[in-house]
């Protein structure tokens, strides 16, 4: 699983030729913890295709709060460096899925 921080954001993210899946967690987040294995299953499913990493938000704190990340875990989705949608809170893989399919 790739880790995004504040130093790297830019260039993992927002230079990325394929679109990339970022999901703001903490490691004393319940539902965080809830929706990891699922977001690792999918950074398998899509190698190559998607980059799905992680951004830890008590170690970075200029890109959550950039995107204004209030609750977590959120999800949000790029394509081309700009911001193509989010989810915010537990969610299902077929939900997160299905934003993917609308943002490639």
């Amino acid at each position: 699983m790739i880790n995004v921080n504040d130093e790297n954001f830019k260039e993992l993210v927002m230079d990325s030729a394929i679109p990339v899946l970022l999901d703001f967690w903490a490691p004393w987040c319940g539902p965080c913890r809830m929706i990891s294995p699922i977001v690792e299953e999918l950074a398998k499913e899509y190698e190559g295709k998607w980059l799905i990493a992680k951004c830890n938000v008590d170690e970075a704190t200029e890109v959550p709060m950039k995107f204004g990340i209030r609750n977590i875990p959120t999800l949000l989705f790029f394509k081309g460096g700009e911001l193509k949608d989010k989810l915010v809170g537990s969610t299902t893989k077929a939900a997160i899925k299905s934003k993917m399919e609308t943002v490639e």
